[in-house]
Protein backbone atom coordinates (compact mmCIF):
# COMPACT_ATOMS: atom_id res chain seq x y z
CA UNK A 1 0.00 0.00 0.00
CA UNK A 2 1.12 3.33 -0.77
CA UNK A 3 2.16 5.97 1.84
CA UNK A 4 -0.17 8.50 2.23
CA UNK A 5 0.43 11.95 3.03
CA UNK A 6 -0.95 14.06 5.61
CA UNK A 7 -1.58 17.94 4.98
CA UNK A 8 -1.91 20.40 7.66
CA UNK A 9 -2.10 24.24 6.90
CA UNK A 10 -3.62 27.04 9.18
CA UNK A 11 -3.71 30.81 9.17
CA UNK A 12 -2.78 32.80 12.58
CA UNK A 13 -4.39 36.04 12.42
CA UNK A 14 -2.88 38.98 13.41
CA UNK A 15 0.87 40.64 13.05
CA UNK A 16 3.28 37.96 13.70
CA UNK A 17 5.08 37.35 16.99
CA UNK A 18 8.60 36.44 16.95
CA UNK A 19 9.76 34.31 20.12
CA UNK A 20 10.98 36.75 22.53
CA UNK A 21 14.41 36.29 24.50
CA UNK A 22 14.36 34.44 28.12
CA UNK A 23 14.18 36.47 31.17
CA UNK A 24 15.89 36.12 33.91
CA UNK A 25 14.46 37.89 37.36
CA UNK A 26 16.11 36.95 40.74
CA UNK A 27 14.08 35.80 43.60
CA UNK A 28 15.76 35.05 47.18
CA UNK A 29 19.07 35.13 45.46
CA UNK A 30 17.23 32.35 42.99
CA UNK A 31 17.80 32.99 39.50
CA UNK A 32 14.47 31.97 37.46
CA UNK A 33 13.96 32.08 33.70
CA UNK A 34 10.64 32.58 32.14
CA UNK A 35 9.14 33.57 28.69
CA UNK A 36 8.35 37.10 27.77
CA UNK A 37 4.06 37.61 28.09
CA UNK A 38 3.39 38.85 24.68
CA UNK A 39 5.72 35.10 23.27
CA UNK A 40 3.59 32.77 25.87
CA UNK A 41 0.33 34.81 24.78
CA UNK A 42 1.12 34.47 21.09
CA UNK A 43 2.20 30.85 21.18
CA UNK A 44 -1.13 29.91 22.76
CA UNK A 45 -2.91 32.00 20.18
CA UNK A 46 -1.34 29.31 17.71
CA UNK A 47 -1.89 26.56 19.90
CA UNK A 48 -5.48 27.00 19.73
CA UNK A 49 -5.33 27.67 15.88
CA UNK A 50 -3.25 24.43 15.41
CA UNK A 51 -5.74 22.24 17.16
CA UNK A 52 -8.48 23.71 15.59
CA UNK A 53 -6.90 22.25 12.01
CA UNK A 54 -5.95 18.46 13.65
CA UNK A 55 -9.82 18.33 14.62
CA UNK A 56 -9.73 14.70 16.49
CA UNK A 57 -6.33 13.74 15.74
CA UNK A 58 -3.75 13.21 17.27
CA UNK A 59 -0.43 14.34 17.21
CA UNK A 60 2.11 12.71 14.52
CA UNK A 61 4.52 10.48 15.15
CA UNK A 62 7.46 10.70 12.41
CA UNK A 63 9.11 13.19 10.48
CA UNK A 64 7.62 16.07 9.20
CA UNK A 65 8.13 18.79 6.86
CA UNK A 66 6.83 22.41 8.46
CA UNK A 67 6.54 25.82 6.27
CA UNK A 68 6.08 29.14 8.32
CA UNK A 69 5.25 32.42 6.66
CA UNK A 70 5.15 34.82 8.33
CA UNK A 71 3.11 38.26 6.24
CA UNK A 72 4.09 41.47 7.59
CA UNK A 73 2.13 44.52 6.88
CA UNK A 74 3.74 47.23 4.72
CA UNK A 75 5.68 49.68 5.88
CA UNK A 76 3.63 53.25 5.61
CA UNK A 77 6.70 54.91 3.66
CA UNK A 78 6.64 52.28 0.83
CA UNK A 79 5.70 53.90 -2.53
CA UNK A 80 2.34 52.58 -4.68
CA UNK A 81 5.30 51.13 -7.18
CA UNK A 82 7.66 49.87 -4.31
CA UNK A 83 4.11 48.19 -2.63
CA UNK A 84 3.00 46.04 -5.55
CA UNK A 85 6.33 44.44 -6.08
CA UNK A 86 6.05 43.30 -2.31
CA UNK A 87 2.53 42.35 -2.98
CA UNK A 88 4.11 40.19 -5.51
CA UNK A 89 6.63 38.80 -3.56
CA UNK A 90 9.28 40.86 -5.02
CA UNK A 91 10.41 43.10 -2.54
CA UNK A 92 10.83 40.40 1.22
CA UNK A 93 11.30 41.97 4.17
CA UNK A 94 14.68 42.20 5.81
CA UNK A 95 14.07 43.63 9.02
CA UNK A 96 14.10 42.20 12.47
CA UNK A 97 12.53 40.29 14.17
CA UNK A 98 14.66 37.01 12.29
CA UNK A 99 12.96 34.98 10.32
CA UNK A 100 14.03 32.04 12.90
CA UNK A 101 12.27 33.88 15.83
CA UNK A 102 9.39 33.34 14.02
CA UNK A 103 9.67 29.61 13.42
CA UNK A 104 10.85 29.19 17.16
CA UNK A 105 7.38 31.10 18.40
CA UNK A 106 5.45 28.42 15.46
CA UNK A 107 6.97 25.71 16.35
CA UNK A 108 7.07 25.70 20.29
CA UNK A 109 3.06 26.12 19.67
CA UNK A 110 2.36 23.55 17.53
CA UNK A 111 4.49 21.17 19.69
CA UNK A 112 2.58 18.56 21.27
CA UNK A 113 -0.64 19.32 18.79
CA UNK A 114 0.68 18.96 15.37
CA UNK A 115 3.45 16.24 16.50
CA UNK A 116 4.80 15.08 19.48
CA UNK A 117 7.81 16.95 19.72
CA UNK A 118 9.67 19.50 17.64
CA UNK A 119 12.69 16.95 17.16
CA UNK A 120 11.00 15.38 14.37
CA UNK A 121 10.80 18.45 11.95
CA UNK A 122 13.06 16.76 9.26
CA UNK A 123 13.05 19.81 7.09
CA UNK A 124 11.88 23.28 8.11
CA UNK A 125 11.12 26.19 5.46
CA UNK A 126 10.95 30.05 6.86
CA UNK A 127 9.79 33.00 5.11
CA UNK A 128 9.03 36.62 5.73
CA UNK A 129 6.85 38.14 3.09
CA UNK A 130 4.92 41.68 3.23
CA UNK A 131 0.79 41.69 2.93
CA UNK A 132 -1.76 44.10 3.43
CA UNK A 133 -3.46 40.82 5.68
CA UNK A 134 -0.40 40.36 8.72
CA UNK A 135 -0.52 36.90 9.73
CA UNK A 136 1.48 33.68 10.16
CA UNK A 137 0.53 30.55 7.74
CA UNK A 138 1.85 27.06 9.36
CA UNK A 139 1.60 23.87 6.91
CA UNK A 140 2.95 20.72 8.35
CA UNK A 141 3.20 17.56 5.53
CA UNK A 142 3.90 13.86 7.09
CA UNK A 143 4.27 10.97 4.45
CA UNK A 144 3.43 7.59 5.59
CA UNK A 145 0.48 5.60 7.71
CA UNK A 146 1.43 6.02 11.35
CA UNK A 147 -0.82 9.36 11.31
Amino acid sequence: MAPESLLVTFMVPGIPVAKGRARATARGGVARMYTPAKTRAYEDLIRCSAARAMGDRRPVDGPVVVTVTAFLGMPKAMSKAKRALALDGLIKPVTRPDADNYAKAALDGCNAILFKDDSQIADLIVRKRYSDTPRLVITMEIEGDDQ
